[in-house]
């Protein structure tokens, strides 16, 4: 049974005549007659009673109406439905990002995606670099946004590097500054510091015990465990300093003190992963085109 058959059949069964119904259809009567035996063949049965200027349907006919209206609407539906995905109308980006980004990076560039298109829904997932790799190789992810190098190299990812990004001090205005109040901080004038550190597992939390431990001192923890919002929280209230992306705390510095770090600095390279044997949607594929023209 094939769907062009279907369209044929239920043109003629709604104008009652061939001729016209060939017509409706942009095709040739003999061709419409043709495919309509075929389909009669196929089924065992016959679909019209065929009398000299009267066309009506048999039971067959009857029974399969119905059935064939219904095929042509899914079908229908389903074509609309795939343009508008084509189109980017509709669909779905599922995107893993590690807090700091969803804090720093994303609000302004899904803000922009967005408004250019409202249709499709974004579904974002929060989590370390580590987690978020996992859950790309599982597929339940499109793309992510994670810390370079990655925890576990994987040759079953594709990443595309994004931007690098400076790492600065936060600080309570009440407190003492870091480094005497220095326009810039070493990473050496935070021995003697209480640090607010992040959870296990948080790609800022080894970057940081890894460059006090180069600068030859082991940090001190006046509190741990927290994500993003949380970490910002404590430093506010006074309880320590912590080492955040700039973007972070630009975006989220009203009630803290931003110090910059001496050069060399700390940076950390942020890139755009997905799986290479999956290329990702097309709603998928423009928020990464957009992400890296930002």
């Amino acid at each position: 049974m094939q769907f062009q058959q279907l369209q044929y059949f239920v043109a003629v069964a709604e104008t009652r005549h061939f001729t016209r119904a060939a017509d409706l259809v942009h095709v040739a009567q003999p061709s419409l007659s043709q495919q309509i035996k075929a389909l009669e063949r196929e089924l065992g049965a016959d679909l019209f009673l065929r009398a000299r200027g009267n066309i009506t349907l048999t039971d067959a006919g009857e029974a399969l109406l119905p059935l064939a209206r219904r095929i042509l609407a899914d079908a229908d539906t389903a074509r609309h439905e795939v343009q508008e995905l084509a189109q980017l109308r509709s669909g779905r980006i599922r995107l893993g990002a590690t807090p700091s980004l969803c804090t720093g990076l994303l609000p302004d560039v899904l803000r922009a995606f967005h408004d250019r298109y409202p249709g499709i829904r974004l579904l974002i997932e929060e989590g370390g670099s580590h987690d978020l790799v996992r859950e790309l190789a599982r597929g339940a992810l499109d793309l992510a946004l994670v810390v370079l190098p990655l925890p576990t190299p994987s040759p079953a990812l594709t990443t595309v590097e994004v931007l690098r990004e400076d790492l600065v001090v936060v600080s309570s205005p009440e407190a003492a500054a870091p480094g005497g109040g220095r326009r810039t901080v070493r990473i050496s004038d935070l021995e003697g510091e209480r640090l607010v550190m992040f959870r296990h597992g948080y790609d800022l939390r080894e970057l940081t015990v890894a460059a006090c431990r180069s600068a030859g001192f082991e940090p001190d923890f006046a509190v741990e465990g927290g994500e993003m919002d949380a970490v910002l929280g404590f430093v506010r209230a006074g309880l320590g300093v912590a080492v955040v992306p700039r973007m972070v705390a630009t975006r989220s510095g009203r009630g803290l003190r931003v110090t910059p770090l001496a050069r060399p600095g700390l940076h950390r390279t942020i890139a755009l992963a997905h799986r290479s044997d999956v290329a990702p949607p097309r709603a998928a594929r423009e928020f990464q085109r957009m992400l890296l023209e930002r």
